[in-house]
């Protein structure tokens, strides 16, 4: 494990000393720089700062404070460091005062409620920032407002918050996460009182609160102490772990035949929180599982995997199946670092790593058949809604982000509907509905128990999925990206497919085939729509979905929480054996290889291509 001594008590919070300024010749970055300098009491990123002013380095400092942190699918995200657009000390005080005050307004009964507050593992130590010390200093925002503060005593996965808040009737939640993000990236998402994660109108008026409250209120929002110490603090850990795995446990339907099975199972949790909560929750199934040693303890320098999410396939799940090929385990999952994602490879002859779409189809089929509603969002497979139409239940697509998703769960249970199952394609799914989020830790307890039941009937997970398919049709999808850390080149490229072929023309054809509709959700415009006005929620960044002749359906979009613009793409055939699979699978390469270097053009815009 990395040395990261000293990051969670140190640096000790100390008031500024007098600011050494110095002209940037930019009198707005000469504000910003002078800000910083006088309200961040973080010895560490107060230098980092400091040095550029001494050093004038104009570009770096406009890099670091030229701008401000906003909310996107996961809540606000960035890099750990020193600047207004990092996460840091400052900021996640900012965070906290902009957010407090809008409780306030919203929440009459704030003081009696309070909110909860969790956090991973992550650490930096050339900021001094990891989570538990930015969860103890949003803590302590609160605590110097008198609002009571939940604040767990060690790390949880992130579907606790929102659990917490449920259970505790908390007036919000804040977690402090960057779930899969590279290790010098952290964030802070936020849960309303209903459990899901805030969207408009709320995220655009904490922003705005935010905004009115950068100046730190008093030397409190700065004391480590006062969330150790202060009477209204207090710690929902233990009670929260046992209402989870009770409620959890509801969504366990074979324990005798899991503690007889004889097939084994290898988990990794990628460094992360996973580790003691996915063992706990197969106690509770009736479950064993082989963890895998090198990588169940947190680690925030994540140092076995190039990349700590479990999304990224094979490349970063070898040290599993490594394992699980000398405990003759056919049978691997993989949470990411905070837990709310899983990833399941199967060995069958050879192994193979599922997608989030393909999962799905799985646990759409697996859970029990009711009259309830099954959701996903707009850029996973169709899968859920073949299944939904065969069996009488209902379904309903969100924009992507889980956020959308438990926010549309709320809704539904206010009105007397249960959920059934939820999910997007970047492997986050939430079976029945204990929380509005995704959650990777009791998923992983249903799929192991899918596997067992399986294997009793000589079925593997592979096989499962095929007679899923011949029942309901065949769903082949892909999914891909590129890397682009310009916003000026994602807009250009964007602007581009709105003018394609002459002003507020989309492009016609891909991979010769003709484009029948086009949805824009940036610019609320929809080709299907008598009005052509979108019907789906405006948001920010770019998404555009086309659907072709050949039947397949393509979306381009940009990422929520990283510098990539996302591509999904399926074609779905027909039950039973009429479906040529291997054709499908052919159509699709063939559009989306156009797609990519058509519509995107890698080379042209210094684009960095990645194939999941």
């Amino acid at each position: 494990m990395g040395d990261h001594s000293g990051i969670n008590g140190h640096p000790q919070p100390e008031p500024p000393s007098p600011p050494s300024l110095q002209s940037t010749g930019d009198p707005q970055l000469d504000r910003a720089v002078g800000q910083w300098l006088r309200w961040d009491r973080n010895p560490l990123t107060r230098a980092v700062i400091q040095t550029l002013v001494d050093q004038n380095q104009v570009s770096e400092l406009r890099s670091r404070l030229g701008s401000r942190l906003s909310f996107g699918t996961a809540g606000l995200r960035a890099p750990m460091g020193a600047g207004f657009n990092r996460i840091n000390d400052l900021t996640v005080i900012q965070s906290s005062q902009g957010l407090c005050v809008y409780l306030s307004r919203c929440v009459p009964d704030l003081q009696q409620r309070g909110v909860v507050i969790g956090y991973d593992t992550r650490a930096q130590r050339e900021s001094g920032c990891s989570s538990e010390r930015l969860a103890r200093l949003a803590a302590a925002v609160f605590l110097s407002r008198d609002v009571p503060v939940h604040l767990f005593s060690s790390y949880v996965p992130t579907p606790y918050v929102p659990f917490a808040v449920l259970k505790l009737g908390a007036a919000a939640g804040i977690m402090i996460t960057a779930s899969h993000n590279p290790k010098d990236d952290n964030g802070y998402k936020v849960y309303w009182s209903a459990g899901p994660q805030i969207c408009s109108p709320h995220d655009r008026q904490v922003l705005l609160c935010i905004r009115e409250q950068e100046e730190p209120w008093s030397a409190s929002c700065w004391s480590l102490e006062l969330s150790a110490h202060s009477p209204l603090r207090t710690d929902p850990l233990e009670d929260i772990n046992k209402e989870y795995m009770k409620d959890t446990s509801l969504l366990c339907y074979h324990r005798s035949l899991n503690r007889t099975s004889p097939l084994r199972t290898v988990h990794s949790s990628f460094h992360g929180v996973g580790h003691v909560f996915v063992q706990r929750v197969f106690e509770v199934f009736g479950l064993s599982v082989i963890p895998v040693p090198e990588q169940k303890d947190p680690d925030p320098d994540f140092p076995t995997v190039s990349v700590p999410n479990p999304e990224e396939g094979v490349p970063v799940l070898s040290l599993s199946m490594s394992l699980a090929d000398a405990e003759d385990a056919p049978l691997v999952l993989a949470t990411d670092p905070d837990a709310d994602r899983l990833a399941v490879a199967e060995k069958d002859g050879q192994w193979r790593v599922f997608s989030g779409n393909e999962m799905a189809a799985l646990l759409g089929w697996w859970i029990p058949e009711q009259k309830l509603f099954m959701l996903t969002t707009t850029v996973s497979s169709k899968i859920l809604q073949s299944i939904c139409i065969k069996e009488g239940l209902c379904y309903e697509e969100t924009l992507p982000g889980f956020k959308w998703i438990g926010n549309r769960i709320h809704e539904l249970q206010k009105s007397g509907h249960k959920v059934l199952f939820s999910f997007e394609e970047s492997i986050g799914f939430l079976c029945g509905s204990l929380v509005p989020e995704k959650d990777g830790v009791s998923t992983a307890a249903v799929v192991a128990e899918m596997a067992c039941f399986l294997h009793h009937q000589n079925l593997s997970l592979s096989q499962q999925l095929q007679r899923v398919y011949h029942t309901y049709g065949y769903h082949v999808s892909r999914t891909s990206y590129v890397v682009c850390h310009d916003p000026l080149t994602v807009n250009r490229i964007f602007s581009r497919l709105r003018d394609f072929e002459g002003s507020g023309t989309y492009p016609k054809t891909c991979a010769s085939c003709g484009i029948l509709h086009v949805r824009d959700i940036g610019a609320n415009y929809d080709s299907r729509q008598p009005d052509h006005r979108g019907v789906l929620p405006v948001s920010g960044g770019h998404m555009i979905t086309f659907w072709l002749e050949n039947g397949v359906t393509a979306t381009l979009r940009t990422s929520g929480t990283e510098p990539k613009i996302k591509m999904y793409a399926e074609i779905c055939g027909e039950a039973g054996e009429k479906s040529d699979v291997s054709k499908l699978e052919a159509e699709l390469l063939t559009v989306t290889a156009s797609l990519l270097d058509e519509f995107l053009e890698p080379e042209k815009n210094h684009l960095i291509r990645r194939s999941l």
